[in-house]
């Protein structure tokens, strides 16, 4: 995300630290510490300024919300919004979304919301996509059985490419569709949602549930097999 840097940055980051969790490397299998009744922990990768993790956290009180931004120009609009609301159920981290599995233990998130990431459309950087079967094979170390990715884009081309690679790492696939608000909005939106449904933009949408899957050994290059037979 670019934008422009905020006046005041840090004595507004400040003001709404209590929203900030700035050690969450010591809280790895301790998050429903924070929130002991909670029925849910759930992640949002890249939650920008906010709407959708305080709309979200807003209408689930019961669930534990953990929103991680690396921008904090976005991520302290994120927070004051959580504070305006007086929400005690949301959380912000500043982590790369490649150590979730150092952050969360095993089983201990229920849901992971990926919601418009970089599309990065070069062939040579598909392993970016949050979508990649290396990112898929992170969430599954950190995803309680059964536990759900729920993913949306406006990008055409990740979400065709990203619903073909999802299966092939143990999840499946559900509501999918290619114009989540065909008939009028549904459900909770981004700032960057509410811009293209306003201009008419189709939203993509779907859900991949996790199921048990053992990863396939990789098979031995010719030069490994010849030297195997030796």
């Amino acid at each position: 995300m670019r934008m422009r840097k905020k006046k005041n940055l840090l004595p507004r980051m400040e003001r709404c630290g209590a929203y900030q969790i700035k050690d969450p490397y010591e809280r790895k299998g301790r998050w429903h510490d924070l929130m002991p009744e909670a029925k849910e922990i759930r992640v949002e990768l890249g939650c920008g300024k906010g709407r959708f993790t305080v709309e979200t956290a807003a209408a689930e009180p019961d669930v534990l919300l953990i929103a991680v931004e690396k921008v904090p120009d976005a991520m302290v609009v994120a927070m004051e919004r959580a504070a305006k609301a007086e929400l005690h159920n949301v959380f912000f981290i500043d982590i790369d979304a490649n150590q979730l599995p150092e952050i969360f233990d095993a089983g201990e998130v229920d849901r992971i919301y990926v919601n418009f990431c970089d599309p990065w459309p070069p062939k040579r950087q598909a392993k970016r996509r949050l979508t990649h079967g290396n990112f898929l094979k992170l969430y599954r170390k950190v995803l309680k059985d059964n536990g759900q990715i729920h993913f949306k884009t406006d990008n055409d081309p990740l979400f065709e490419w990203s619903i073909e690679e999802i299966p092939q790492f143990g999840f499946e696939l559900s509501e999918v569709t290619r114009d989540l608000h065909a008939n009028g909005q549904r459900g909770v939106m981004t700032d960057y949602e509410a811009k293209f449904y306003a201009e008419g933009k189709n939203i993509n949408r779907c859900v991949a549930t996790m199921q048990p899957w053992e990863e396939p050994e990789e098979e031995d290059t010719p030069e490994e097999a010849d030297e195997t037979a030796e």
